[in-house]
């Protein structure tokens, strides 16, 4: 089954292919100046914990675009989707719009995420304290938002 784009799956692809390429420019750009010695792990409190060689700012960017990749194909594969709900002729298109706006936001936290962490790597500082709390409500809202709205659309 073919779900249509959106809008909102417009918005999220320019999102994530801005960010993805913003953070590859700023690498370029900024690498001379970037310390040789990057942030590698940060604790819950956003403290640095470990130190790594600025190279695993290229795999943490390859990562981010492996993410964004894997997530954009499953997102035109609904047939392997696991809905969560009973699926009728009357539903499949809603469930499946609403599914892929799902994945579409995760693909969009998780790229926003990956490009925040590079940068804030790059520059060698801690994250701030509140990081955690933000992504983690920021995602698991978002997903109950959806979960919500697919229980709904029965």
């Amino acid at each position: 089954m073919e779900i249509k784009t959106n809008k909102y799956d417009f918005f999220v692809e320019t999102c994530c292919l801005l960010c993805l390429i913003g953070v590859l420019i700023y690498l370029v750009i900024a690498w001379q100046h970037i310390p040789q010695k990057v942030p590698g792990h940060y604790n819950a409190l956003g403290e640095i914990d470990k130190m790594t060689s600025k190279g695993t700012l290229i795999a943490l960017h390859i990562t981010s675009w492996i993410m964004y990749i894997g997530l954009s194909v499953i997102a035109k594969l609904p047939q392997i989707w696991n809905t969560g709900v009973k699926l009728t002729e009357e539903n499949k298109e809603k469930v499946y719009r609403i599914l892929k706006s799902m994945l579409g936001t995760v693909k969009l936290l998780t790229v926003i995420t990956f490009a925040y962490l590079t940068v804030n790597s790059a520059m060698a500082k801690p994250l701030p304290v509140l990081f955690l709390p933000i992504f983690l409500s920021l995602m698991f809202g978002s997903l109950i938002f959806f979960i919500v709205k697919l229980v709904t659309a029965k």
